[in-house]
């Protein structure tokens, strides 16, 4: 059951901490109307459930009727965020940004109301800075301050570098505040050090306080980080059947965390559940399934996470087809296993077909591939499966 949202609510569940001062801002909030702002860069087409963490947050500031702003740092994805990463990431050309953002929108109408939502760039801002104004927001931070994040100390016990761009990276992100002029800026945990970036220049620029809120890093379904690198991420875009299959591989010490923190059933009803599963009354796999259907539920709606369950239970349980499936034409009566993999787009390489057929991931209408030499002789409606959730099937007409 849901419980009712009020601003004390939206401060206690999903959020480590508020700085400067929760009382401040808690009695500040329930006096005016805030102008409260996320930002993303668009590094990836895709967003997941890790951005939906405080995404859900701004969503529910908005439903209390403050004013929220989601900022797309469309200039600073081109120079790459350091933080939390162990090697310098790649810088992108505006034209990835530009294709990464394009289906960002319909992505982010399922958590928040556009309507509502101001979306603003930072390359309005950003791009027409020239070096001057550079070097004046430079001068007010030292050296050792900048270089005092942990995954700078690391390099440099590794002997590794740090690039001018990354330390510059801070500096303008939170600048992004000073442009915006706000009230709060939502980010998980690893933007702690960026958002005080900017809490210190809009108190320079704007002579003015901004609060700063810190949501939980959500990890990854199998409990490491949650990243596209290590393919544990669920995608805002995936579809109802793949968003509930990938809930139920989710270990299962982080079953509650996820509760918690991407839903809103009420408190109370996740600790009596969480004390179920370690008493033994409850099956963390019924635990998951719930899990499942509230978060499928909340990107494509009831009647779809019903079908989702179903449809897992066939696939997964009783080991049937999916109903839903690609289907490929083949030009070909037969195909080296291997090649195969790729035409489906089951594989990505070789090397990764490969090793797919001898961990045993590999079936053709049920029966396990064990030979990575084996010739495929095509015929008409096979089936070939990879894994747990990857189908496809062939047409062919014989002839």
């Amino acid at each position: 059951m849901k419980e009712k949202l009020t601003i004390e609510k939206v401060l206690e569940r999903g959020v480590v901490e508020i700085l400067p001062d929760k009382e401040t801002f808690l009695n500040l909030a329930k006096k005016k109307k805030l102008k409260i702002y996320f930002g993303i860069d668009p590094t990836s087409p895709n967003l997941h459930l890790g951005h939906f963490v405080p995404l859900k947050k701004l969503a529910e500031f908005q439903q209390l009727g403050h004013e929220t702003i989601l900022l797309i740092g469309d200039f600073t994805a081109q120079i790459g965020d350091p933080s939390g990463r162990d090697k310098k990431r790649e810088p992108l050309s505006q034209e990835q940004v530009q294709r990464n953002m394009k289906n960002y929108k319909p992505q982010l109408s399922r958590v928040l109301d556009l309507s509502k939502t101001k979306i603003a760039y930072n390359s309005k801002w950003l791009a027409k800075m020239g070096l001057k104004d550079v070097l004046e927001l430079a001068s007010h931070f030292t050296v050792p301050r900048l270089l005092e994040r942990d995954m700078f100390q690391e390099r440099f016990q590794r002997g590794e570098e740090v690039w001018v761009s990354e330390i510059l990276y801070p500096l303008l992100q939170g600048y992004d505040s000073v442009a915006l002029d706000v009230d709060l800026e939502i980010g998980a945990t690893d933007q702690k050090f960026n958002m005080l970036v900017g809490r210190k220049l809009q108190k320079i620029y704007q002579k003015r306080e901004k609060f700063v809120l810190t949501t939980p890093l959500l990890l990854g379904l199998d409990g490491r980080k949650m990243s596209k690198t290590y393919n544990n991420t669920v995608n805002l875009t995936d579809s109802s059947d793949e968003m509930f299959g990938k809930i139920m591989s989710l270990k299962d010490d982080l079953i509650f965390q996820y509760f918690r923190l991407l839903t809103d059933i009420s408190e109370k009803e996740i600790t009596n559940m969480e004390k179920g599963v370690e008493q033994g009354k409850l099956n963390p796999r019924d635990a998951k399934e719930k899990l499942a259907l509230e978060i499928v539920t909340i990107f494509w709606g009831k009647e779809k996470a019903q079908q989702a369950k179903k449809e897992f239970i066939k696939v997964f349980r009783e080991k049937e087809i999916p109903k839903n499936i690609p289907t490929f034409f083949s030009p070909k009566t037969s195909y080296p296993i291997l090649d195969l993999l790729l035409y489906l787009h089951l594989a990505k390489s070789k090397s990764e077909a490969k090793r797919l057929i001898k961990q045993g991931g590999v079936k053709i209408n049920k029966v396990v591939v064990k030979d990575p030499k084996k010739v495929v002789e095509v015929k008409e409606g096979m089936v070939i499966q990879v894994g747990k959730r990857k189908f496809a099937k062939l047409t062919y007409d014989g002839q």
